[in-house]
């Protein structure tokens, strides 16, 4: 009943505030320009591999009409500290796939997306619609849209098992020239979720005298539904030399009593005509869900039980370096403009109340658990 009503008071929402936005139109604006994007992105840290393709077409088929296709490919290994506690390592692929339409009358831009990502014992699949409009002088963009997406669950190895879980979107967001450098963006966004929203592989530990390890484990229990709220404020100030640096400041809480915020800081500089550098650092905390404990002091201690560290009180800090270099005529296709960009992340992560049931320290005493990650992806885009 809550997810409904949310969902039907953000329809009439978003309703009224596309009418209105549509009513603000005065002259027209253009379409993004047609481009293909090939990339490779690779994750690897805390026992985790992740790494594949991905490609991106955009094709414009008037000037107020485009067409958007994207796939994207996960190959997955995990041997990560939660798994080898309880389970075995495996691997899996991820197939992800996106079809977008764009429209353009006049300043407003709406756009329809359909997603669909499947793995062996997961399927999701969502659609979304969003709005913007170009108003004031274009100094101002206004922004709306509506998510809805459905996700089958199953479980490996186990025919029967089968849940479902729903999540329902809404985001408004305005960005805003502020002076001829500087540049400013507030969003929101509200989520409900709803169904069988933990893994169902994953296990919570408690305190079990009876057996020589002295502690067990049983299923996770999380509650079926879920209300996020998120709010993001993001600048860009631009230099005289072509360099700009840019802020992004996001708060996040939840009905689990999740609170979390993150702040990050970024530069860009020029090389020449054909190259920038990219250097940044971002910083996340977040405090624990209400029911999140690392050890349980018996089975069935309360009615929802987690031990995902995911959910736990942790933090992480990213250095991120970048370099992206617009390629010579003599290696384009005609008269398109082409750019290679490489990208390296490098992120630090530490627990405060995750332990590593791995190490040594007896039961409740561990070490808490941290690991640092490394993230590369490289792509090419070509503008035509």
């Amino acid at each position: 009943m809550v997810v409904t009503n949310l969902l039907n008071k953000s329809i009439k929402l978003f309703t009224a505030l596309l009418v209105s936005m549509t009513c603000l139109s005065a002259q027209a604006a253009v379409l993004d320009p047609d481009r293909a994007d090939v990339l490779y992105h690779s994750y690897e840290g805390g026992g985790m591999t992740i790494d594949g393709p991905s490609v991106l077409l955009r094709k414009k088929t008037s000037e107020s009409v485009a067409f958007t296709a994207y796939y994207y490919l996960d190959s997955i290994s995990s041997a990560s500290v939660d798994v080898i506690s309880t389970a075995s390592a495996y691997t899996e692929k991820r197939n992800e796939g996106q079809f977008g339409v764009e429209y353009l009358h006049d300043k407003t831009l709406m756009s329809f997306n359909l997603r669909q990502s499947d793995e062996d014992d997961y399927l999701a699949q969502s659609f979304s619609i969003n709005v913007s409009q170009d108003t004031f002088g274009d100094l101002t963009n206004l922004n709306l849209g509506l998510s809805y997406g459905d996700n089958e669950i199953r479980r490996n190895g186990d025919d029967q098992f089968e849940e479902q879980s729903e999540q329902y979107r809404i985001r408004a967001g305005i960005n805003q020239v502020l002076t001829r450098n500087l540049t400013a963006s507030f969003n929101v966004e509200a989520i409900a979720d709803s169904g069988y929203l933990n893994n169902p592989y994953r296990t919570v530990r408690y305190i079990d005298n009876s057996v020589p390890s002295g502690v067990a484990y049983q299923a996770e229990v999380y509650p079926e539904t879920r209300n996020s709220f998120a709010a993001k404020f993001s600048a860009s100030y631009f230099l005289p030399y072509r360099a700009a640096l840019f802020f992004h400041y996001r708060h996040f809480n939840d009905s689990w009593e999740i609170t979390a915020s993150d702040v990050e800081l970024g530069y860009r500089h020029p090389l020449g005509d054909s190259i920038e550098l990219e250097f940044k650092v971002r910083y996340y905390q977040q405090t624990q869900a209400e029911f999140y404990s690392d050890l349980f002091p018996y089975r069935d201690a309360q009615n929802y039980l987690a031990r995902d560290k995911e959910l736990s009180d942790f933090s992480d800090i990213t250095y991120g370096i970048g370099i992206t270099y617009q390629l010579p005529a003599s290696v384009s296709f005609g008269d398109t403009r082409s750019e290679a960009s490489l990208q390296w992340d490098y992120i630090d992560f530490q627990y405060n109340n995750f332990r590593d049931p791995t190490a040594d320290g007896g039961v409740g005493n561990e070490p808490f658990y941290g690991f640092s990650a490394n993230v590369i992806r490289a792509f090419v885009s070509v503008y035509f």
